[in-house]
């Protein structure tokens, strides 16, 4: 007799990235509750199971959900605020302002639904954040049924979340506390950088990290100026700073790396840190081009970031997979760095790693949740499909995600949202447009 099962998903093509480079031809992924529990050959699921829906995508390949590493999704409502300029000055001249003017828990929440939905569209299931007012963060990817990594920020300034250090870090374990059995939600200890946040708050986020098990994410050796500052100030760079403060290690999520010298590379490597690098806000902001071919001979964790919206513009991991392996081959006179099963690894084993979490996330084997996405190559610009995992990294966009799969929940159905509503989420953008635009100071 056939074992009854929640879903079956059959398509032409699937990448599971565990083992690295393999793909599956003419297989089906087999779905009970939230987890993948089978992956077979066609002919032999169909005899095997019978499912309550079995979907046929002979055109496509399955993918793992795609992991976003480093993200500031409420800024979605600052996309194209103020671009063209160098770091310091966005910040100081027009975002940290803009901020201070309009950011509480509705503009958290109504940012981080549209970024929900941007990234689920292209891919994304799960995201790991750092923004005020976390609380709106989580609800909003509650609502949008996305797996998120909820950052509770710290930062050695008051602003309208909080007011020091200790009442972050307080607020945010209070959160955590109250969404402690919500599946979709996981935590970070998220200092924004080194020049924002003192040793004491470090030594604070250090012991709760031992204590809670959770990941610290931070902006790190983004700029050169910041590295300026810290010698200036500290008599040291960042990293070398952080490190006698204890906070390297196998929790660590650097953030951009952009300015890492050869011993700051191997430091990272002893001390098991990973690294999430954000190629196209740092060419945005000028920042540089991290060395990311130099790294991976390290054996680095790398995972790949989008930045926020506000610097990026997009949201959109398959435009960073590919933009990351050609800054990687170009900068090292090596057309073997990166190659495109790595970058895909990236997205998904690696950010799962990063955060603690590839016992469940990151490829599609049996055991894991079933967080999956179908990518559609019957298109004209992916014909035709010698290496589908080529594919993916050079020749395919996210407008040709079609499916999406959450803790087996189906959240997109041929491109089309299954349970969010497009014509709220556009008013909501425009009324917060509205209301930024006519309080905007001029760009020089």
């Amino acid at each position: 007799m056939p074992i009854p099962v929640d879903s079956i998903i059959e398509a032409r093509w699937i990448v599971p990235v565990e083992p690295a480079h393999s793909v599956l031809h003419n297989h089906a992924l087999v779905i009970e509750h939230d987890k993948i529990i089978d992956v077979l050959p066609i002919a032999d699921a169909r005899q095997r199971y019978t499912a309550n829906a079995r979907h046929v995508l002979d055109q496509h390949v399955l993918i793992p959900g795609l992991i976003n590493l480093h993200s500031h999704a409420s800024m979605s409502l600052l996309r194209g605020y103020a671009d063209d300029l160098p770091l310091m000055t966005w910040l100081k001249g027009h975002i940290w302002p803009a901020e201070q003017q309009h950011v509480n828990y509705q503009f958290a929440y109504d940012g981080a639904r549209l970024a929900c939905a941007e990234m689920l569209r292209g891919g994304i299931t799960c995201f790991n954040d750092m923004y005020f007012f976390p609380d709106a963060v989580a609800d909003a990817a509650i609502h949008c049924q996305l797996r998120a990594h909820v950052g509770i920020v710290v930062i050695d300034v008051p602003t309208a979340w909080a007011n020091d250090a200790d009442e972050y870090l307080h607020k945010g374990l209070v959160l955590r506390d109250r969404v402690l059995d919500e599946p979709l939600l996981g935590f970070t200890l998220a200092p924004h950088a080194p020049y924002t946040v003192s040793d004491a708050s470090f030594e604070k986020i250090v012991s709760l990290s031992q204590q809670l098990d959770l990941p610290i994410h931070l902006h790190l050796h983004e700029t050169k100026d910041e590295i300026n500052h810290s010698l200036a100030t500290y008599g040291q760079r960042p990293l070398a700073r952080l490190h006698e403060l204890g906070v390297t290690g196998p929790h660590l999520i650097a953030v951009h790396g952009v300015h890492l010298n050869e011993h700051e590379q191997q430091l990272l490597v002893n001390y098991g840190c990973h690294v999430a690098h954000c190629p196209t806000s740092n060419l945005k902001l000028a920042s540089g081009i991290a060395p990311i071919a130099a790294m991976l001979e390290k054996c680095v964790n790398i995972g790949l970031g989008t930045d926020g919206a506000a610097s990026n513009n997009s949201l959109d991991l398959f435009a960073e997979m590919k933009l990351a392996a050609l800054l990687a081959k170009g900068s090292s006179d090596n057309p073997a760095a990166l190659p495109a099963w790595q970058a895909l690894q990236m997205v998904t084993l690696n950010a799962a790693n990063a955060l603690g979490v590839a016992d469940r996330l990151g490829s599609l084997i049996p055991g894991k949740q079933a967080d999956v996405v179908a990518v559609n190559l019957s298109d004209l610009s992916s014909q035709p499909c010698y290496d589908p995992i080529a594919q993916l990294v050079y020749a395919t966009g996210r407008h040709q995600v079609s499916h999406v799969w959450v803790a087996g929940r189906r959240l997109l159905d041929s491109g089309n949202f299954t349970h969010l509503d497009e014509t709220e989420l556009r008013r909501s953008a425009r009324m917060w447009h509205d209301r930024i635009f006519s309080t905007r100071p001029p760009i020089e």
